[in-house]
């Protein structure tokens, strides 16, 4: 798929599955190479993340392949440690094999992760953290080289609730002598789920939930059958598509329980959201109304993954919006294409725009330069009169299993070339 075309101005019915998570399901594969048993993963997304994770355990010795019920994962023979794929410097998540194979192996060598141009994102986080644990590092040229002779547990305070980091510790501490105590650990639903993995291969993991995490040393990991749970951005995507084209939708097996902070702001723009067991039904306004301040901020707030999402609707709000980015600088990528589609964008620094909402966008030829930037044209372009071709969809790819096909079972006019 090069590109999406969208005739917009469609209201949206209908009802859509939501898929499986892709931030759960990367750090839930690299975790099956601790094990050294099989391990099924159901729910799994077919987006070219997943797909890029596949080459990389492939390239490490492991047996993958798809089943009818999902990803069959064998790393009983797991034969090398070092990872020169370009799967690694195009997509970020790769970090998580850090702590994954250091576990597994003792050593790493690997290239520097990569993924969506939105920020500096470093990585220094996750090698303070590892370096308390005993883990070794050094660089040459442009790969990364991790070492530990005996991976210790340690107790470890993160300065930052970062996802990743999060993530490489429980990877790390899972195998490591002696207990893992780890604070300041990051709250988002991905990180519970990755436990949840864990603890059914065999783990001790106390915290589960809240930001103190004790990993328990001395169990032994065995293979196990696990679930994905539903993608909360995608449903976000689809929810505020709803909220800006208007109409009705049914989200099934949209995770609502994770979502507080993005069902409260489609609220504040005007939607009547029902939840229950099988997801959520969405009832849009006549038009979205504007919200004074959205803040982006580490879960419970309001996630920076749907931060543009929630932009382009608020391009089309009655009134003016505020929106303050404050996990990535380059978050606002986006704001020229919307410009080129009518949008009133007024930027106040790098990390805040005002938005002027203005009555109705109009089509254009734009260009996603990232992931959730892509899917926020996508959305635009439903809201937009006339047909806007959204290109660079590859960024797309790395994150929605068909966006096309989803929107078109809620009644959108969208079609990929």
């Amino acid at each position: 798929m090069d590109s999406i075309h969208i005739q917009g101005g469609v209201a949206l019915q209908g009802k859509v599955r939501i898929q499986g998570s892709k931030n759960a399901a990367l750090p839930v594969l690299a975790a099956t190479l601790l094990t050294g048993d099989g391990s099924l993963i159901r729910n799994c997304p077919r987006i070219a993340d997943v797909y890029a994770m596949v080459s990389l355990l492939k390239e490490l010795g492991c047996s993958v392949y798809w089943q009818e019920k999902g990803l069959f994962i064998d790393s009983s023979t797991v034969r090398r440690e070092e990872i020169c794929s370009d799967a690694v410097t195009g997509m970020r998540s790769s970090l998580c094999l850090l702590g994954a194979l250091i576990g597994r192996c003792g050593e790493v060598v690997m290239e520097h992760p990569g993924g969506c141009v939105i920020g500096r994102r470093p990585i220094d986080l996750h090698l303070t953290a590892l370096e308390q644990m005993g883990v070794e590092f050094r660089e040459k040229g442009a790969k990364l080289l991790a070492k530990a002779d005996r991976l210790c547990g340690a107790h470890i305070i993160l300065p930052f609730p970062s996802v990743g980091a999060t993530e490489n510790v429980v990877l790390a501490a899972v195998l490591a002598e002696g207990d893992t105590v780890l604070e300041g650990a990051a709250l988002e639903p991905e990180i519970a789920a990755l436990c949840q993995y864990l603890q059914c291969c065999g783990a001790e993991i106390d915290g589960v939930g809240t930001g103190q995490l004790v990993i328990r040393s001395g169990r032994k990991l065995y293979g196990t059958e696990f679930a994905i749970p539903a993608d909360r951005i995608v449903a976000g995507t689809y929810l505020f598509g709803c909220i800006g084209a208007g109409g009705s939708v049914f989200l099934e097996d949209a995770p609502w329980e994770d979502m507080g902070a993005v069902l409260e702001l489609a609220e504040h723009m005007g939607g009547r959201l029902y939840t229950s067991q099988e997801g959520v039904y969405v009832q849009a306004p006549n038009r979205p109304l504007a919200v004074d301040c959205i803040r982006t901020a580490p879960h419970p707030g309001f996630p920076t993954d749907l931060q543009s999402v929630a932009l382009s609707v608020a391009a089309v709000a009655e009134g003016q919006s505020m929106i303050r980015e404050t996990i990535f600088e380059n978050r606002f990528r986006v704001v020229e294409d919307l410009r080129r589609m009518g949008a009133r964008i007024e930027e106040q620094g790098v990390d805040v725009v005002r938005v002027h909402g203005v009555s109705k966008l109009h089509s254009a030829e734009v260009e996603a330069r990232e992931l959730r930037g892509g899917a926020a044209l996508v959305v635009a372009g439903l809201m937009a009169q006339g047909e806007t071709v959204v290109t660079g969809c590859q960024y797309i790819n790395r994150g929605y299993e068909n966006i096309c096909r989803d929107f078109r079972e809620l009644g959108a006019r969208v079609t990929s070339a």
